[in-house]
């Protein structure tokens, strides 16, 4: 008798643990039929491109987090995901790099270490209408003739919207006001710099109501930038949005500096306007962005038209046309993922149409 009271306390014990932790399993699929004109060829000349593509409306993705409850307002937790490809499978392969992270968080706020999104990209980014996804983004997040020295040591995405080996902070909710703070090392030796690969950044935000509005600077250290090494780069940007409830209205401006070694500084600015308003059961979604590309003295103007109708909660159907016209030397291509190299020619122009379906589980 006493052996199954035994037994029964310990299954309760083993029980009431295995209630204060969860596992998620969690992912998008987004795949789309798609289309661009004037993509560039080998031969000078250029092409249309037409096909099933990914990640039209959000970037599919696959992952699995985890809480658990320690008690006294104290959670860790672990955060694994990665992106997939509905057209082709993942034919390269399926990896973590979109996140992989440990967290510890309570009423101070919350730690992560690993790779993530930068505290600043992850904040300000949030204003695209076209949530960084297919041809209707905001590419103010771009390379700018830059590798971020992805090839060198695996620390940054090319746009710099995410890094390893971080460790980064963010603040808990007071009245509206929130901040967040990373650090990325670089842990490799080089010879040209000792600081490659090395990021830091963060945002200050208010969240009240129909308001927001973020202010975010980062800096990557040691980039190559068409090819000259050691360049650091600054980028600055001020994002905010208004919900009006009948239509909402987002705004981003955006600075992003290159500190070139015996050359003057590099300037790309980036502005972003847009308005999306419910109709029926969809949205209606309008963005415009202008790029100036003062180091290259050139310009590019960029136009997106969506439209996203929600079949349930968890599944959609989307379209989306967009229109990038490059001026002088400006090279700037519309985004339209498993479509291949979608590149254009020096001062050339380009549409783009993507119809697909998204769907979250």
């Amino acid at each position: 008798m006493k052996k199954s009271l035994i037994a029964l306390a310990v299954l309760a014990a083993s029980g009431a643990a295995m209630a204060q932790s969860s596992v998620t399993l969690f992912g998008i699929i987004d795949t789309n039929v798609g289309y661009v004109n004037n993509v560039a060829t080998a031969g000078g000349g250029d092409t249309n491109k037409y096909g099933l593509g990914t990640s039209g409306a959000s970037t599919s993705r696959l992952g699995f987090r985890g809480v658990e409850d320690l008690g006294g307002g104290l959670k860790a937790g672990f955060w694994l995901e990665g992106e997939i490809f509905g057209d082709d499978g993942n034919a390269s392969g399926f990896n973590f790099k979109r996140r992989s992270t440990v967290q510890l968080a309570g009423s101070f706020g919350e730690v992560r270490l690993g790779r993530d999104e930068v505290p600043t990209y992850s904040k300000a980014s949030s204003y695209d209408l076209f949530n960084q996804a297919g041809i209707g983004q905001f590419m103010g997040w771009s390379a700018w003739g830059g590798s971020n020295q992805t090839a060198a040591n695996g620390n940054n995405d090319a746009n710099g919207a995410r890094s390893s080996n971080m460790v980064s902070y963010y603040t808990p909710n007071f009245s509206g006001f929130t901040a967040g703070l990373g650090y990325g090392f670089d842990e490799k030796s080089d010879a040209d710099n000792d600081k490659k690969g090395r990021y830091v950044g963060g945002f200050v935000a208010y969240d009240n109501g129909p308001l927001s509005v973020t202010l975010a600077y980062d800096e990557k250290s040691a980039l190559t930038v068409n090819g000259l090494k050691g360049v650091d780069r600054n980028v600055l940007t001020l994002g905010a949005s208004y919900n009006l409830n009948v239509v909402k209205l987002v705004g981003i401006a955006q600075q992003t500096k290159d500190d070139r070694p015996g050359l003057s500084k590099g300037k790309n600015n980036a502005y972003m306007l847009g308005a999306s308003a419910p109709v029926g059961a969809g949205e209606v979604k309008l963005q415009y962005a202008l790029y100036d590309q003062k180091v290259i003295d050139s310009k590019a103007h960029q136009i997106s038209l969506g439209y996203i109708h929600n079949l349930s909660k968890r599944t959609s159907l989307y379209g989306t046309v967009a229109y990038i016209n490059n001026k002088d030397a400006s090279s700037l291509g519309l985004v339209a993922k498993g479509l291949g190299n979608t590149g254009i020619a020096v001062g050339d122009n380009q549409t783009g149409v993507q119809v697909g379906i998204r769907h979250s589980f």
